[in-house]
């Protein structure tokens, strides 16, 4: 339910940020999923991750997800200006 209910979310964030930030769904469900649940160390659906451009994670966030929480937290990164 939860990753349904933030499907708009993410939508919206991926649409305003075009450009300056990449969204990457993995389903959880496939052998990939498992192998990067495991990699890095996700329990919880959906598990939200901001990496840099060289893969150092950032940010996590688990279950929901609000917008302005992820443009403050893109700005004080200075992701965003």
């Amino acid at each position: 339910m939860a990753c349904a209910a933030a499907a708009p979310i993410v939508n919206g964030l991926e649409q305003e940020f075009e450009g300056r930030l990449i969204v990457v769904r993995v389903d959880i469900q496939t052998q990939v999923g498992t192998q990067l649940t495991s990699q890095y160390g996700s329990r919880v659906s959906p598990t939200f991750i901001f990496f840099d451009e060289v893969g150092n994670e950032l940010w996590r966030s688990f279950g929901s997800i609000d917008s302005e929480q992820v443009r403050s937290t893109l700005s004080s990164l200075e992701i965003i200006p």
